[in-house]
């Protein structure tokens, strides 16, 4: 069946890391190195600036974004569906292409999402722009985000393969952000 390449696919282009590929490009020092250390759209709007971190950001949406959505055209089912959905978001975490030392996640969760159903990416979305509204933190917008996920499927899409698979995406969230839920606890996360 090659509806199964898709997951192998979608792994491979979850490892492309935007942060790494677009600080190259504009002659920006690598992420990996500076800031946080993290390959991510946050890390590079601190090195780089708002418009590197926007492209990357917009990256990183699209590599979950795009093996989703092709999974979605050609009608798989759920349980192929969430395997697809997993696959570049883990392929984000631990890129093949780069060692396996990869981002946090956050956007690329959000690529998923939008993928397997525009509601639920956009009532992810409205839940980190709400909660940003009022702390002006990132991090903390981020996670609670990512809490409220398999709440939403549950609520849109009742389904069981999903919403298992979003919760272990939820878990592997929180366990990234470790030392920003720290700083959290202790007031002192920008």
């Amino acid at each position: 069946m090659i509806e199964w390449l898709l997951v192998p696919s979608a792994y491979l282009i979850g490892s492309i890391s935007s942060a790494i590929i677009v600080c190259q490009l504009m002659g920006i020092p690598d992420p990996r190195g500076q800031g946080s250390g993290n390959p991510g759209a946050t890390n590079v709007v601190r090195i780089g600036g708002k418009k590197a971190g926007a492209i990357t950001l917009i990256g990183d949406v699209l590599k979950g974004l795009i093996p989703v959505v092709i999974a979605q055209l050609l009608e798989v089912n759920n349980s192929l569906l969430s395997c697809v959905v997993f696959a570049a978001f883990i392929g984000h975490l631990y890129p093949v292409f780069f060692n396996f030392k990869g981002g946090k996640g956050v956007a690329t969760s959000l690529g998923v999402s939008l993928g397997v159903n525009v509601f639920l990416g956009l009532a992810i979305l409205a839940t980190w722009l709400f909660v940003y509204k009022i702390s002006k933190i990132s991090s903390l917008s981020a996670l609670i985000a990512s809490i409220s996920c398999p709440i939403y499927i549950w609520l849109i899409i009742g389904d069981g393969y999903l919403i298992t698979t979003f919760t272990i995406i939820t878990v592997l969230l929180l366990c990234r952000h470790t030392s920003n839920i720290k700083k959290l606890l202790a007031g002192v996360e920008n």
